[in-house]
């Protein structure tokens, strides 16, 4: 749906429940498309976000593995005297 800016301003509450239906809704000023209107998605809800980061950490502290530290992990590549081998 396209409609002129001029027409919008009396009909906003209208063009606001088409696209959060679902509807395209277009602003036009001299025939141009200027502006699109579209539904704000939800925010997260601040205890989903918190369930969402635990659940990330306890899958990240599963996949760890112990052993050597990856500082460390170049080491066979030099000799005692810290030369390239």
């Amino acid at each position: 749906m396209r409609v002129a800016v001029t027409n919008a301003k009396g009909q906003l509450t209208e063009l606001i429940r088409r696209a959060e239906a679902g509807e395209e809704v277009v602003l036009t000023r001299h025939g141009r498309a200027v502006v699109r209107l579209v539904p704000v998605e939800a925010a997260v809800a601040p205890a989903a976000r918190k369930k969402l980061l635990e659940a990330v950490r306890s899958s990240g502290a599963a996949r760890a593995r112990t052993g050597e530290s990856a500082a460390r992990s170049q080491d066979f590549l030099f000799g005692p005297d810290g030369l390239p081998r």
